[in-house]
């Protein structure tokens, strides 16, 4: 029971630092919508710092098993461009309030900061799937080109989150399908 408890904190507080932001999200809010009781959540976790840990992780954990698996069972360009469809699927979606992680960088913006290190890591390791898939197809420079592929990625998810979820997932995969081709990939 302990765990669910656990859990239930976790996921009322990514709903709310997601939506509303993690500084303007306080503890009491979490425990109230939560209905989970102070002591328990002091039992879990030191800190807010740390529930805001788990809470990112908890978003991290999903995301990466979907990068794993296509990555591990698609044709590496497929795979790739896989990514845009699925960035397309999320970007329209009712609760979109932008990227969890670049929101966690924005307001935690010490690069020395756990939080901050910990959206950073997700990204590098979107990153790493790039890198990993370009390598299996031989391009030349695949880190750069992992680096653009991303731009693109992150490029979209910002201009969905400032204008409202559009095409710019799917643009941002012509542009991706453009630098493979121009990559010989």
């Amino acid at each position: 029971m302990a765990s669910s408890k656990r859990d239930q904190l976790v996921n009322t507080a990514l709903s709310l630092f997601y939506r509303e932001g993690f500084h303007a999200t306080g503890i009491d809010r979490i425990l109230a919508e939560s209905g989970v009781a102070k002591m328990t959540l002091y039992k879990h976790f030191k800190s807010k710092d740390e529930l805001i840990m788990a809470a990112l992780e908890s978003r991290f954990a999903p995301a990466a098993e979907r990068m794993a698996w296509a990555f591990a069972n698609l044709p590496p360009r497929e795979a790739i461009l896989r990514v845009f469809d699925g960035l397309d699927e999320w970007l329209r979606q009712d609760e979109f309030c932008g990227c969890a992680f670049i929101n966690a960088a924005a307001e935690f913006h010490d690069r020395a900061h756990p939080v901050h290190r910990l959206a950073a890591s997700y990204k590098i390791a979107t990153q790493n799937y790039f890198i990993a898939a370009l390598q299996r197809l031989g391009a030349a420079q695949s880190e750069r080109l992992a680096r653009q592929l991303q731009y693109l990625m992150e490029g979209a998810i910002s201009m969905a989150h400032i204008q409202g979820p559009n095409d710019q997932a799917l643009e941002a995969k012509d542009a991706a399908e453009q630098l493979l081709r121009a990559a010989g990939v």
